[in-house]
């Protein structure tokens, strides 16, 4: 056994060097930041854009008392609600139809009045687009209610306070806020795991491929056994994924430093931070395996990279569908349907680590890392055997089979095996 194991970390150490120290690497990690950069200026070029056309605001259209009024009452609204809409004072009292389209009418810049008031206080109007008069509709209800309290106050009617309210804040958070942040947290970490899983395991497809076209795995096969060659490429890719992952975390947490925010963004997961982002690095690594030990399958069976391309596509898809159950899953906490997602291997690294958001319970994690470490052994060393007996065989009709004959092969000698 331990024989076995140095020579797995022998083609480990052979292929983590190889990648990290090739000149393709710097641009697979440089990758994923270019996106990002695009997204980042594209986002600043939009709300630049967005700045020219100014901020929307509700034209006032009353006699110059009664606007008056609307000015103090949005003044003494403002602590309490700071997103009500800006006011455009509009000379005299504009109340004509025509009148109000040619206001709101200016171009951006002049007055960007999106919707006017019009009236009087006692039977206002709100004239605009039905959007955007429906989404100020209560905002204005409460300037004009507003208004009404102020010219009462100063024509000696009894004065009408704001109800006080005592806040009385608990460090405690009701059930439901604490339930729905542990699902967004659940649900942050799924998509972070389903995304740098496909990301990164794709670059086991086609290493086993090259080197096939290579003769390279000819020369290894000779001096190792396929088992070690398998599970050797595989924690090598591991090393290289995390080697990636350190560098777009760091990046990740600059940006997120710079800007003023963390993980408290986020609810704190039922284990808490220190052992969730644990779980995430292990649930990582699991779903990383068990997914890059099925690739490893399929590029040890193909003899190019089209059929490469051609077989890894219903694995993205079937991943895909994974990762929908075990989000589904999530909602259903107890239910069969979650059982279910943690049991099936390949869903099951997505539904622990939502149950470990979601569950103070520690022991079922260590029950299924083990489970898919079983399932990355297994599925290793069916591939292993697979690629012995239908690539590794000399003669003339090797060249000539087709990826079904080999299949087809690989099974009558599972079942005569």
């Amino acid at each position: 056994m331990k024989h076995f194991l140095s020579k797995i970390m022998v083609i480990a150490r052979r292929d983590f060097r190889a990648i990290l120290f090739s000149r393709s690497f710097l641009f697979f990690i440089l990758g994923p930041l270019f996106p990002v950069i695009v997204a980042w200026m594209a986002g600043g070029i939009g709300a630049s854009v967005q700045g020219a056309a100014g901020e929307a605001r509700l034209g006032i259209a009353m006699s110059e008392t009664e606007s008056a009024l609307i000015s103090d009452a949005r003044q003494s609204l403002h602590h309490a609600l700071p997103k009500l809409p800006g006011l455009e004072m509009l000379q005299g009292d504009r109340n004509g139809t025509g009148e109000i389209r040619a206001v709101m009418a200016d171009g951006p810049g002049e007055r960007n009045v999106a919707a006017v008031l019009a009236g009087t206080l006692d039977e206002p109007s709100l004239s605009g687009p039905s959007n955007r008069i429906a989404a100020w509709q209560g905002d204005v209800s409460l300037l004009v209610d507003e208004a009404r309290r102020l010219r009462d106050l100063r024509a000696g009617a009894q004065q009408r306070e704001w109800p006080a309210i005592t806040m009385q804040p608990m460090a405690q958070p009701s059930q439901v806020d604490e339930a729905g942040g542990r699902i967004r947290t659940a649900q942050a970490g799924q998509t972070l795991l389903f995304l740098l899983t496909m990301l990164l395991a794709g670059m086991v497809l086609s290493n086993l491929v090259e080197e096939k076209a290579n003769k390279i795995i000819e020369v290894l096969a000779a001096a190792v056994p396929m088992d070690a060659v398998f599970f050797g490429k595989l924690l090598a890719m591991l090393g290289v994924s995390f080697v990636g992952i350190a560098v777009w975390g760091s990046a990740a947490a600059l940006v997120l430093v710079a800007g003023g925010s963390g993980l408290s963004m986020l609810a704190t997961p039922a284990v808490g931070w220190p052992v969730f982002i644990l779980l995430c690095i292990a649930y990582f690594a699991c779903a990383y395996l068990l997914l890059g030990s099925l690739f490893l399958s399929i590029g040890g069976l193909a003899a190019t990279v089209r059929e490469v391309q051609t077989l890894s596509m219903p694995v993205t898809m079937a991943q895909l569908l994974v990762f929908f159950l075990a989000s589904y899953a999530l909602g259903h906490q107890g239910q069969p349907i979650e059982m279910a997602a943690a049991i099936f291997p390949f869903s099951s690294p997505f539904a622990m680590l939502a149950r470990a958001a979601m569950q103070p319970e520690i022991w079922p994690h260590f029950v299924a890392i083990a489970w898919q470490a079983l399932w990355v052994f297994l599925i290793v060393r069916a591939g292993a055997a697979l690629f012995r007996k239908t690539v590794m065989k000399s003669g003339p009709a090797k060249g000539r089979r087709g990826l079904g004959t080999l299949l087809s092969q690989s099974v009558r000698s599972f079942r005569r095996a």
